[in-house]
Parts: structure tokens; sequence; C-alpha cells
């Protein structure tokens, strides 16, 4: 019974290893691609790496320089949004990622100063600082009862790593309620967003590729034996429309 576990244990590393070996082999050609001019197909690559679930920050921000490359502002800006998610204080990310939203004009959706300083830590990053102020002021404290002659020393920084606690636990509640329940919709193919959830219905307004608009709502409707799923989003003008899912990208809050 030991020796077949330890042989599953071998061939799921094994497996492991040839996928890191191609994805890897994979990821070399798709920036081959890209340093011979063949942008579209360069982000092509890209995507299908993407697709596998291996994101990571250095992969999404390829994949927006190539989508840029390739003239798509819409998918370019939604795939540094990814990479700033997962690396949000990548200067270059922040970088490229506003000099491709100034060749926009206005009508995205823009943060606050106040999102922008929380967005300074990814989600991950609060979590771990939130709990480890936590166990500290808790560990602190356990010291003081345990040994009173502490107390008047320990004080001093037992209230400043409880303040910590309650800065980092609020920073992180704010960012979890943006990152679940307030969601981005990035723009990728120009046309007009409808007053209502279906092709048919009136136009109310056209954002352009690369808008960046908040979603209000969204919808599944079955439509000739197939379901379409709508969004509704909102402009920084505060126009509202219904746009299909198959015209933009969807990113969770920043």
């Amino acid at each position: 019974m030991k020796t077949s576990g330890c042989l599953a244990l071998f061939l799921l590393w094994l497996t492991a290893g040839l996928v890191r070996a191609d994805l890897a082999a994979d990821f070399a050609g798709a920036n081959q691609l890209y340093a011979q001019g063949k942008f579209a197909d360069a982000a092509a690559a890209y995507g299908k790496i993407l697709d596998t679930g291996m994101a990571s920050s250095a992969l999404w921000y390829n994949d927006a320089n190539a989508e840029f490359k390739a003239g798509r502002l819409g998918r370019a800006i939604a795939a540094y949004r990814h990479a700033e998610l997962l690396a949000p204080r990548d200067a270059e990310v922040r970088a490229n990622l506003q000099f491709v939203r100034n060749q926009l004009s206005a009508g995205s959706v823009r943060e606050s100063r106040w999102s922008t300083a929380l967005g300074s830590l990814s989600l991950q990053e609060w979590t771990v600082l939130a709990t480890v102020t936590f166990w500290l002021t808790f560990g602190l404290l356990t010291a003081a009862q345990l040994r009173p002659a502490l107390a008047g020393r320990l004080k001093s920084l037992t209230w400043t790593a409880a303040l910590l606690t309650l800065v980092s636990g609020t920073a992180l509640g704010v960012q979890a309620a943006a990152h679940f329940s307030r969601g981005t919709a990035v723009v990728t193919a120009t046309q007009p967003a409808r007053t209502g959830p279906f092709a048919d219905a009136q136009a109310a307004f056209t954002p352009r590729d690369g808008s960046e608009l908040s979603v209000l709502d969204r919808q599944e409707l079955s439509v000739q034996d197939r379901q379409e799923t709508w969004v509704q989003v909102r402009d920084a003008n505060g126009r509202t429309g219904w746009l299909p899912l198959s015209g933009v990208e969807l990113l969770p809050g920043a």
C-alpha cells in the first residue's frame, strides 16, 4: 500500500513537471512570436496558456503588450488590469496601463484616490497583514497576562499592534467587498449599449473599445435554444445600458 502511494505521488509530480515544461515551451514560443512582430499570433499564444489556468502577472503583462501592439486596446487594458491585480505595485504594469488609458477619450469609470491607495496591496497581502497584526496583538496581550512585570513595557507596543490590526482589518474588509461585489466591464468590441438585455432594444450610448464601465447587473437569457449573457453597465457620465458578455471582459473590483 505504501509503495503504491509513493508511486502515485511520483507520477503526479512527473505529470506536473511535464505540464510545466510544456507551458514554459509555449511561453517561449509566444515570446518569439512577439519578437518577430507577429503580435496577434503572440496574443493568441499567451491566451492559450491563460486558458489553462496558469496565470501570473508576467504572463498577463506580456499578453497585454501583444494585444496593444495588435491594436486591441480593450483586450490590452483588461490584461493589464489582471496583471495589476496580481502585482499592484509593479511600476511597468501601472505605467503601461496608464499609457493605454490615455489613448482613450473620457467615459471610463476611474478609481477614487481611496481605492487607489487600498489597491497598493493585493487582497492576499491585506489578508496576510491583517492576520499577522491580529496574532501579534493577541501574543502581546497573552504575554502581558503571563508576565505582569512586562505589561508596562508592552503597553505602547500592544496599542500600536491593535491599531494596525484595526486599520488592516478595515482595509481588508473594504477590498474584499469591492473584489467580490463590485465588478468592472472592459469593452473589447465596440457596439451600442442598449436600453434592455436584448439585441433589438434601443441604443442608449456607444462606449469605445477599452472603456472601463461599472457592472450593475447581469442576466442570462435563452434565445433560440442558446444562452446569452448580458451585463448592465454604467459609464463615468452616469449613462447606463446593457452589453452582451461576448463584447466585454469582466474583472473583479480592484
